[in-house]
């Protein structure tokens, strides 16, 4: 089975993350696939609504922490196995922001760290009554990427970006609702047809003005700089992961305690 499913269904594409026993997070290879999914799908013209969803109750957690760890030696540090991970995550997200036609993340279940960045990119957000939203870079010591650190000041202003980043907040839907977060919270048993219902809504508009509007939208949001933004992000978390918190935080995370920082 496939850690990343592409399907086509009418004028809908959907991208699905499968690898539940890791709470769909992303090692190398998935990192890879999401990639060509993103790149796939955005420029498929058959294709005019997207959706992005993971497996029933789980969103995505972000990047893989133990295949990480696992995959570090005296000549690939952490950082070298984030970096590998985030290149491919980072190219999917400016694709996505670039595409002319809606992405659409359906959240059901945690969408933490890389998860929580990837939905903010998207440009609807629909969550179930289950699903709920964490910042979670810091558990780790880690500083944030996957265009988090640039979408939360746009979409909750800069006091708020500052509590979710520094207080770590696990926010339910409904809170994530009244923040602007998302779009909209559904209630019923049947989330992932409602949301491919949405999708086909949008499929049947009018493509060549949602792509415009989405272009114009974009600037105005500044979103120009999105690519440099991420490069930043990239960066700095690369330069986290090599140092003693994050050394710190992952140990305290495998070994299930509160991580003591000096």
């Amino acid at each position: 089975m496939p850690s990343i499913e592409v399907e086509r269904c009418g004028g809908v594409g959907r991208i699905t993350i499968n690898r539940l026993h890791r709470l769909n997070a992303f090692d190398l290879e998935t990192a890879l696939d999401f990639r060509r999914a993103g790149l796939q799908l955005s420029r498929d013209t058959t294709v005019r609504a997207v959706v992005l969803r993971g497996l029933p109750g789980v969103f995505c957690s972000g990047a893989d922490l133990k295949a990480i760890r696992e995959g570090c030696d005296a000549t690939h540090g952490l950082g070298a196995g984030f970096k590998a991970i985030l290149e491919y995550l980072h190219s999917a997200i400016s694709e996505i922001r670039r595409a002319p036609k809606p992405f659409i993340a359906a959240v059901d279940g945690i969408a933490a760290a890389g998860g929580f960045g990837i939905a903010m990119s998207c440009d609807l957000v629909i969550a179930s009554s289950r699903a709920s939203f964490e910042w979670a870079y810091g558990k780790t010591g880690l500083t944030g990427a996957e265009s988090a650190t640039f979408f939360l000041p746009r979409l909750v202003g800069l006091r708020g970006a500052m509590e979710l980043a520094f207080v770590n907040p696990r926010l339910n839907a409904r809170e994530a609702l009244r923040r602007g977060l998302i779009t909209e919270v559904y209630d019923g048993e049947a989330f992932d047809a409602y949301a491919m219902e949405k999708a086909a809504r949008l499929a049947a508009g009018p493509t060549h003005a949602f792509a415009v509007a989405k272009e114009l939208l974009n600037q105005a949001a500044g979103m120009d700089r999105l690519d440099a933004h991420l490069d930043r992000e990239l960066q700095e978390l690369v330069r986290a992961a090599d140092g003693a918190e994050c050394a710190e935080g992952l140990t305290a995370f495998f070994e299930k305690r509160q991580p003591t920082y000096a």
